[in-house]
């Protein structure tokens, strides 16, 4: 306990750069990538070495701290160092015998901008280096460190040699961590479109259906993905474990290598200090490094969207994961170095600096808002979870901000980890903002399809894919949003809305069921409207987007019993990935999830074919108009045999993709059927495409 005080110790008191609070000039970059710290090294030690010492007009308030020789309440204004003659002569000659090799006008500079100290503005020297050194002669004094410089003096060896090694490996280390988080930062970014780019190598298919089917779109384990494990997490795909792994890995690696000590050093006692600083500061870079990758893998207009083939449910996986990761190296800086001030008997004093608590903020915002964003939270309070995760978020990158800037002004570049951070959130954020102006205020109509289902429509809007929608007359937390998948880009003909409030739902699914639940039984609910098909073939076009939307409670349950209300549409997101590759395109949707799969299959060039399963017939007549010309096969009120299905549907000489848009039960039984065909004795080439919205 003795050696681990004394580490301690060393670590709070004898480094001047990893303790307190300083000021400076603002650096531009990063340590090694635009700022330097300590060059030339030789001039620098020098200097440390005499700032031990008192000078002639050095103010003393008196404070001397026991068993060690430095007087804590003396302090040395700039000016002071600016125009002590003692101090000038002792630090020239000093530059002159260390620092040999290094050419005149470098010293110069060093002279004139730190001389008197490092701050943005401060007196320059009364005269320049050269002038110094001509008045220092050769001198005969030699200066213990610590005593009062009042003469021009010498200085030991071993009083150089260690400052200058601490100098040194400090600037170095620092370096190593700014690379490193470099690397994350890069690796997390690009790896993704490199993984990505693998689908264009031209692969052997039936060799690419079972890879797939093994190393990436089955479960870790078991045989659920969407369906969460216990109410509390998904299982990953083996594909998304395997990145896990390696967001892991890289972390862990770039964490604990390319750590390096040299002693004698002024600022540790000994090589465990020296390391167990460095490790403090690395697991703060890394944590920094990790943030903004954990806001981009979050966003709606996540840039990787574009770039990749990986979903958004994928990256918001891997966002919850990479947040795990830099909680814990927040947590492990933080006690680190709050173990370091106990030990070292400061952090009474240092725990009121406002660095510390913002710091301390951000820590325990982390630490809060991982087990606080857990699924079953998620799922039933998700409003309150968005303005939480939100609001703490907040708190959390400002506080990492004010940690660095309040501990170290702008000196050193740290805080440009979180002001990339801070842009990443930004660019999100303004393309919302621009997404919702560019549609402005528009009017919802409600239509209640059944029991279960309405259908919103909404004029003047385009897009594809999925939108947003604020309805924010409903509640007083107008932010409020959700995502819905557009069934139509085209707005039902008037005659359709009135038929449809006349006509709401009087057929059960019991009656259809009694009948037959293929495709016969819809053909003959599309084929008893044909005089409103060829009237609705006729009628004017309305740009508009039409939602499919299934009453749950909460919002929804609250739209449903409106007739018409504002809204805003935030849209569009989630185009439509290319399949046109594949010769044949089969869709399995359950309920509303036909919404995600219908423009899909209208847009293939090839072969097609829908498999839908819903609770009630109303839906299927509300999609009719779209699925009119549709190869299709419709489970009404009946359990789909998606194997069997699929089995039937799928050919050898043919390029398959199946893709699945449901309730999580459907999507899980569709991955693990088209994994069985794939991973079969038969040289099957199918690949699958999942479209759903994670929370």
């Amino acid at each position: 306990m003795a050696h681990r005080s004394v580490l301690l110790l060393s670590l709070a008191l004898a480094n001047p750069g990893l303790g307190h609070v300083s000021t400076g000039r603002a650096g531009h970059g990063l340590i090694g990538y635009g700022i330097e710290m300590y060059k030339p090294a030789c001039a620098y030690a020098c200097r440390a070495v005499l700032e031990s010492s008192s000078l002639n007009c050095t103010s003393h308030g008196g404070m001397h701290m026991p068993g060690m020789d430095m007087h804590m309440g003396a302090e040395t204004e700039p000016n002071c160092y600016a125009t002590d003659d003692a101090f000038l002569q002792t630090l020239a000659y000093c530059i002159s015998s260390r620092c040999q090799g290094t050419q005149a006008w470098e010293l110069e500079r060093y002279w004139k901008m730190n001389v008197a100290g490092r701050a943005q503005v401060q007196p320059d020297p009364k005269e320049t280096y050269q002038q110094a050194l001509e008045k220092a002669g050769t001198p005969t004094e030699t200066l213990v460190s610590g005593n009062p410089l009042n003469k021009t003096s010498k200085i030991t060896d071993d009083d150089y040699t260690s400052n200058y090694n601490a100098l040194i490996i400090f600037e170095d280390m620092e370096v190593v961590h700014e690379k490193h988080g470099i690397i994350v930062i890069v690796l997390g970014f690009a790896l993704p479109i490199l993984l990505s780019l693998l689908r264009f190598v031209p692969w052997p298919q039936q060799m690419a259906s079972k890879f797939n089917a093994i190393f990436i779109d089955a479960p870790l384990f078991g045989r659920r993905h969407r369906q969460p494990i216990g109410n509390i997490a998904h299982v990953p795909t083996r594909g998304q474990a395997l990145f896990i792994f390696y967001m892991f890995a890289i972390n862990i690696i770039l964490g604990s290598v390319s750590f390096r000590s040299v002693q004698p050093n002024a600022w540790f006692a000994s090589v465990s200090a020296e390391i167990t600083g460095d490790v403090t500061n690395r697991m703060g870079v890394l944590s920094f490094a990790n943030l903004p990758l954990v806001i981009l893998y979050a966003g709606r207009n996540n840039i990787l969207l574009k770039l990749t083939n990986w979903s958004h449910g994928t990256f918001l996986l891997l966002h919850r994961w990479l947040a795990f990761i830099c909680t814990l190296q927040a947590c492990l800086h933080s006690a680190i170095w709050l173990q370091i001030d106990v030990a070292a008997k400061t952090h009474s004093s240092e725990s009121k600096l406002a660095y510390w608590i913002w710091g301390a903020a951000a820590t325990v915002g982390m630490s809060i808002l991982f087990p606080s964003s857990i699924l079953p939270i998620r799922e039933k309070f998700y409003e309150l979870f968005l303005v939480w995760h939100i609001a703490i978020s907040i708190i959390i990158v400002v506080g990492c901000y004010l940690h660095m800037y309040l501990r170290f002004a702008h000196q050193w570049g740290y805080e440009n980890w979180v002001f990339a951070a801070m842009a990443v959130w930004g660019f999100d954020r303004i393309l919302r903002v621009l997404k919702l102006a560019r549609n402005g205020v528009k009017t919802a109509k409600v239509t209640i399809i059944d029991d279960d289902y309405i259908r919103v429509d909404v004029e003047g809007v385009s897009g594809e894919g999925m939108a947003y929608l604020y309805f924010p007359t409903l509640t007083w937390r107008v932010w409020e949003n959700h995502p819905f998948s557009v069934a139509a880009t085209v707005l039902p003909s008037s005659d359709h809305k009135t038929r449809h409030a006349s006509e709401a739902p009087t057929t059960k699914a019991t009656d259809i069921e009694k009948i037959g639940a293929h495709e016969t039984t819809v053909s003959k609910v599309f084929d008893s409207n044909s005089e409103t098909n060829s009237l609705r073939k006729h009628a004017p076009k309305i740009v508009g987007l039409t939602f499919l939307v299934r009453t749950r409670g909460g919002l929804t349950a609250t739209i449903r019993s409106r007739t018409s209300l504002p809204v805003l549409v935030e849209s569009p997101y989630g185009s439509h990935p290319d399949l046109s590759a594949y010769s044949l395109l089969i869709g399995i949707a359950g309920g509303v999830g036909v919404t995600a799969i219908a423009p899909l299959i209208h847009h293939h060039p090839g072969r097609t074919k829908l498999l839908w399963g819903v609770r009630t017939p109303s839906i299927v007549d509300e999609m009719r108009h779209q699925l009119a010309d549709l190869d299709k096969e419709i489970f009404i009120g009946q359990r789909m045999d998606v194997l069997e299905a699929l089995e039937r549907e799928c050919v050898e000489k043919e390029r398959i993709v199946v893709v699945v848009s449901g309730p999580p039960g459907l999507a899980d039984e569709v991955r693990m059927a088209v994994n069985a065909l794939a991973r079969g004795r038969g040289k099957l080439s199918i690949h699958l495409v999942e479209e759903s919205f994670s929370w």
